[in-house]
């Protein structure tokens, strides 16, 4: 592991039937993210994206690397929507390697080069660590 590294998920289309069982399966039922009608009337074209479903992909970008009990920092900040029908593409950079722990730059960005979630990461590089 060394700064440069970059990690890479392409996740799967975001389709109608994945914010329906996103928003039941995560108790986040606001109307934006399933209901037509009801963006329409606020004067948003289409549902979109939960922002927490694009840091679950995030989470998997991370976790495919390393166990989850090696990750000791994970934040993002939610910077664009996710439309309907787009596949988002994760991508982690190493940004350094110190003391054991590499930190990373996180990125969800749509096809089109739009950034959806901009975050960082912090992964124990110490093997031996074990799930409690």
């Amino acid at each position: 592991m060394k700064t440069g590294d970059t990690l890479t998920l392409t996740a799967p289309t975001v389709t109608r039937t994945t914010l329906a069982l996103y928003a039941g399966a995560s108790g986040d039922h606001n109307p934006v993210h399933i209901d037509i009608d009801a963006c329409r009337a606020v004067g948003i074209d289409d549902i979109f994206a939960h922002g927490m479903l694009s840091m679950a992909y995030l989470g998997r970008l991370l976790t495919d690397w390393v166990p989850q009990e090696r990750v000791r920092s994970f934040g993002v900040r939610f910077t664009a929507v996710t439309p309907v029908n787009s596949t988002p593409v994760c991508t982690g950079t190493v940004t350094g390697v110190h003391d054991g722990e590499a930190r990373l730059d996180l990125t969800v960005a749509l096809p089109d080069g739009t950034v959806t979630l901009r975050g960082t990461a912090v992964i124990s590089l110490d093997t031996s660590v074990s799930a409690q």
